[in-house]
This record gives structure tokens, sequence and C-alpha cells, in this order.
């Protein structure tokens, strides 16, 4: 083994260890300790009605949004892409809103429903409308993704500046990211939809790593850079879809995770994308838990700590290449 991948192995096994850590001090940690070596029957109920589903879903979320974060960077071959660039995020919280706003929430799964509808159906028009005759091109997808996106966005606004007082708030957490509400009936749907995304991603890896050296290479290796940026693009906008659908708009996640990871392990998506499962699902379960915690009773959006968790961190970051 080279001291160059002995590096990358130390650092593996430190994020690993450090997400292992953090997590179990996340699970309890609440507004009052939780002792795991004493579980009466009220402490089981808690920890598993209550912290339980709340943690898996942020852990979900964060990996969903961590992986789909270099996925996209990768297509893009930008620092800037994430997530919610490409306009996924302005659907589902369209559609969401609309539904919270106009009370069709009166079902567990109306929610996620809407929201995984709205994404899947913006992702469908982005890739359309940045297809052009040479196929899937990525300037194209990426001014298509932010046009849509404006579009979505001012709507949204103009649906929200129409609604009821009531439903204005609970519109206006979900758009935060707030995981408050989530419990354990989002998680089989969920789960299933970051897994399938996941697993293509993973499958496409080889076909990733040829796209970060530019289409011409990646053709001259045996790919097809439209074909692969299309797959690629769906494995993304499907993890997308199945967070927001989950927990809400959580921004800053996808787009700090791959840089943070990427800086310690290199850029082969074969260990780029497992880590940036682990590091995201880390900062936005460390982000809920200080959301919860740091104001209570009151409780601060995931969302909103993870922006403020992130937005500095990633600020050094270019600080520290411009520096370089």
């Amino acid at each position: 083994m080279t001291p160059q991948k002995r590096l990358m192995a130390v650092h593996a096994t430190l994020l690993l260890t450090f997400s292992v850590l953090v997590v179990l001090a996340c699970l309890v940690c609440w507004q009052q300790l939780l002792n795991p070596f004493r579980l009466d029957k009220e402490t089981f109920h808690t920890l598993l009605g209550l912290r339980l589903p709340r943690i898996v879903v942020s852990l979900l979320m964060g990996g969903a949004l961590g992986v789909s974060g270099a996925v996209l960077q990768g297509i893009f071959r930008s620092p800037l892409a994430d997530p919610y660039i490409l306009g996924i995020s302005s659907g589902s919280s369209l559609a969401v809103s609309c539904g919270l706003l106009f009370g069709t929430s009166l079902f567990s799964f109306a929610a996620p429903t809407l929201a995984f509808c709205g994404a899947i159906a913006t992702g469908a028009v982005v890739v359309v409308l940045g297809c052009g005759w040479k196929g899937v091109q990525p300037e194209r997808l990426l001014l298509a993704g932010i046009g849509v996106g404006f579009f979505l966005s001012a709507t949204l606004m103009l649906v929200m500046t129409m609604s009821r007082d009531d439903g204005l708030k609970r519109a206006f957490l979900w758009m935060s990211g707030d995981l408050s509400m989530t419990d354990w009936d989002v998680v089989p749907l969920g789960l299933t939809f970051v897994l399938a995304g996941f697993a293509m991603a993973i499958a496409r890896r080889r076909g990733l790593n040829a796209l970060t050296l530019g289409d011409e290479v990646a053709h001259s290796l045996g790919f097809n850079p439209s074909r692969e940026r299309l797959l690629l693009f769906l494995a993304a906008s499907l993890m997308t879809a199945a967070s927001v659908s989950m927990g809400g708009v959580v921004g800053f996640i996808g787009l700090v995770v791959p840089h943070v990871v990427r800086r310690h392990v290199g850029s082969d998506a074969g260990i780029l994308l497992p880590l940036s499962v682990v590091a995201g699902s880390t900062l936005l379960c460390f982000s809920d838990t200080v959301g919860r915690t740091v104001a209570a009773p009151l409780e601060l959006p995931a969302g909103v700590v993870a922006a403020f968790i992130g937005a500095p961190y990633f600020i050094y970051l270019l600080n520290r290449k411009k520096n370089a």
C-alpha cells in the first residue's frame, strides 16, 4: 500500500469512528440526557418512538444529500453544483406547500408523497429541457435547472402570499428542514429510494470518474457521456426527492460535504461516494441534535443549523485554496 493510500485509509477510518460516536451522542442527548443502560418503559418508548425515527431520518436525508452533491459536482465539473441548484427542491417545496396551505395534509403520507412527486416531475422537466441534439449536455442541464428553479420559487412565493395563516407556518418549517414531525412512517419508502439512487450512482462510479476528466476523455475511455450523465442525474434526483419527501428542504450539505471528503480522500468516486454518505449523515444528525437542544424547549430547524455550520467552513475552504 502506497503512503497516499495509507493516509486515505486512516482518514476514512477516523471519519467512520467519529460518525459512530456522534450518532451515539445524538441518541442520548435530547432536552435531557437519556441513560441507555436503564431502559424502563417510559425511556424505551421515548427512545423507540421519538429519538430513533428522527435520527434515522436525519441519517438518511444527510447521506442522500451528501452523495447527490458529489455526483452532481462530478457530472457538471462544477464545485458549486448541489442537489438544489437544479430546481428539484423548488418543485417538491411547491407541491408540499400547496398541500399544506390548502389543507390536503389530512393523512400521514400526504406531504412525503407530494414532495416526492413534485421532485420527480421537476427532474423530468429539467432533463427534457437539458437535452440538445448531442444528448444531455451539462450546460443546458444546469441552465434548465436554474431557470425551472427560479420559476417554481416565484410560484411558491405567490402561493404563500395568497395562503391562510394556519398553513403558512407549517409550509415555512418544511422549507427550513424541520424534522420535529418525522416518524417511522416515512422511513420505508425513503430508505427504498435512497438505496436505489445510491446503487445507481455506485454502479456508474467509473463513468463518474471519466466525466470529471471531460467528455472527450470519457468518450476515449469507452463511455457514452450523455448516457452516463443522464443515469447519474437520475440517481441524484431520486436521492434528493427521497430526502425532501422525508423531512423537507435542507441546504448546504450537498455543497459542503463533497468538498470536505474530497479534500481528505481524493476524487475517486468509489471512495468519495460512500464517505459522502457517512459525512452527510453525520452532519445532519449533529445539526438536528444541536437544533433541538441549544434553545430548548424551542427547536431550530435542522436545515438552518446545517447552514450555520456549513457556510463558515465552506468560506474557510475557499480561503485555504486562495492562499495555497
